[in-house]
């Protein structure tokens, strides 16, 4: 009887454990931190076919950055919904560009050139990093499908991190209401 409660609490540790560290997925460069540079092959956007850092093209401005591991319905979805927000703070000069994580960008490239298209994406490039990693000082976690964050004047002012399946419409939503931490 003894093992057998031993067993028991381990496995709910274990199961405590987890839930906990799919809840508090950290990837990315955390609040308060500055953005480095990288640099990015640009499918979509007005470098299209080049490789620059649109990090140091942006400057100070307020950016949005996804990092995402697979071009999908969803993602796409995240981005029209920034697509638009970028067009609306024109006037603010809010930028934003998704870099999706890759080992072949000869795979990947088609994908976001149809996403791009599909969904009318005309304010945010769509741009391939070399490497599943990600830039070494941005700490993109393995288990992080997509990294959003957020940041103006060099700072960052909101991280968002998910696991594969947890960018759904309640998490878009969350998401677009934290560009009001860089616009305000």
């Amino acid at each position: 009887m003894k093992s057998m409660v031993t067993l028991l609490s381990a496995l709910l540790v274990a199961v405590l454990t987890i839930s906990a560290n799919a809840e508090d997925l950290k990837s990315g460069l955390q609040v308060g931190d500055s953005p480095g540079a990288f640099n990015v092959k640009d499918i979509t956007g007005p470098n299209k076919g080049k490789s620059l850092c649109y990090r140091c093209s942006y400057g100070s401005r307020p950016v949005v950055s996804v990092f995402a591991r697979d071009v999908n319905a969803d993602l796409a979805k995240l981005v029209k919904e920034v697509d638009e927000i970028v067009g609306k703070n024109d006037d603010k000069k809010m930028a934003a560009f998704v870099v999706v994580l890759a080992e072949d960008a000869d795979v990947v490239a088609p994908k976001l050139e149809a996403m791009a298209k599909e969904n009318g994406i005309k304010n945010v490039p769509l741009t391939i990093y070399d490497g599943e990693a990600g830039p070494q000082d941005y700490k993109i976690a393995e288990g992080s499908d997509v990294t959003v964050m957020m940041w103006n004047k060099s700072k960052v002012k909101s991280n968002v991190a998910l696991a594969k399946g947890k960018l759904d419409t309640k998490a878009i939503e969350s998401i677009v209401s934290e560009t009001d931490k860089i616009l305000n």
